[in-house]
């Protein structure tokens, strides 16, 4: 039985916002053809087809919407995309997941979401006055109070939803008071994404994470979760679950955790595929959508001189003694996260130092459930 997740950018990397850390501006920036416009149903109809010419009934398919902002291609866009689905793809299961900025979304964008059921990921970056210094509009204006007001109306329509945390450098210095705020919020789920530097800066970003600040962060932050795990409140934060369940099952369950690329199908507005959405470049594209069926695509030249692209090991994955939980982690996120090549020290080896022990312990105790 296969199941295959597909990123869609229906609107490329067209966007409402002018955050000042998107890392897909600078990847698309980078192309010949920066942006691809809006999706075409044309484009949906061919893809649909040679998706569903790789699959059989019974087998899976997880569509997510990404940007730029997924909303600008509008609700016609995504209805029409839904019922393309259902027409190809007979006895198939297909799911839904959007990862939105939230300014869009009003009553009828809510009751089409409630009506698909799809998980919503919404981007807020929890401290106001940081989300509020990065995330403003196409007229520098602040969106703190308007995404806080689209997720409460999320509540009210019943979406599935989660908070998705650009983690900067500045936000890292504060993690009790994030997580007072998911406790205050009352917040279920809650995802912490780096924030990269550019690729091929001289300088590094003021916004992007340090391997400092991300144990400095997760060390303090683990401290408030673990006390609630034991008092049996639990609270979902996606880089514990996924370290859990990587020390359960030996498995991934978030790429490149591991140290291992998982190659990825990444689907631009014009229907090109890309191996991974940090690597939407020109010199990695797989091929075509609507020429090629997902499973030729992953078994692209493209694919292995993504996955064979250089790139040195730090010294310090030489003694880890971690190392073959970790790998060296996602190669992106490296230098944000643990160290670059000649550094003395690992912010990634620094957290399972402290957390390490406790982190096993949970994995053991559900590992006997």
């Amino acid at each position: 039985m296969k199941n295959l997740s597909i990123m869609i950018k229906p609107a490329s990397s067209l966007c409402n916002l002018r955050c000042k850390y998107c890392f897909y501006e600078d990847v698309s920036a980078k192309r010949e053809t920066p942006c691809c416009g809006m999706m075409t149903e044309e484009t949906v109809k061919h893809m649909m087809e040679n998706i569903a010419a790789d699959l059989m009934p019974g087998d899976g398919v997880h569509f997510v919407f990404q940007g730029g902002e997924p909303t600008l291609a509008g609700i016609p866009f995504f209805e029409r995309f839904v019922d393309s689905g259902k027409d190809a793809m007979s006895g198939i299961r297909i799911s839904y997941a959007l990862q939105t900025n939230g300014i869009l979304l009003d009553d009828d964008w809510c009751r089409f979401l409630k009506e698909h059921r799809f998980l919503v990921g919404i981007s807020l970056d929890i401290l106001p006055e940081y989300h509020n210094a990065a995330r403003v509009d196409c007229e520098n204006r602040e969106t703190y109070r308007k995404v806080l007001e689209k997720i409460r109306l999320l509540e009210r329509y019943g979406v599935d939803y989660n908070i998705l945390c650009t983690l900067t450098n500045a936000i890292a210095r504060h993690p009790k008071q994030v997580w007072n705020w998911l406790v205050k919020v009352q917040i279920s789920y809650v995802q912490f994404t780096p924030c990269l530097g550019e690729s091929d800066a001289e300088t590094e970003s003021p916004y992007a994470l340090t391997p400092e600040r991300f144990a400095s962060f997760y060390k303090q932050l683990f401290s408030y979760w673990y006390a609630d795990y034991q008092k049996g409140q639990y609270r979902s934060v996606k880089f514990f679950d996924d370290a859990v369940n990587l020390l359960m099952y030996g498995r991934p369950t978030s790429c490149g955790m591991n140290g291992t690329c998982q190659p990825q199908l990444v689907i631009e507005a014009d229907g090109s595929a890309y191996p991974c959405d940090f690597y939407c470049l020109d010199e990695y594209r797989m091929g075509h959508i609507t020429e090629q069926g997902p499973l030729e695509l992953l078994r692209s030249t493209a694919v292995q001189s993504f996955l064979n692209r250089p790139h040195p090991s730090p010294k310090l994955c030489e003694t880890c003694r971690y190392a073959v939980f970790c790998g060296g982690n996602c190669k992106r996120m490296q230098k944000e996260i643990c160290c670059k090549a000649d550094d003395t020290y690992c912010g990634y080896r620094d957290f399972l130092e402290e957390c390490g022990k406790a982190l096993l312990e949970i994995a053991d105790r559900h590992r006997k459930r």
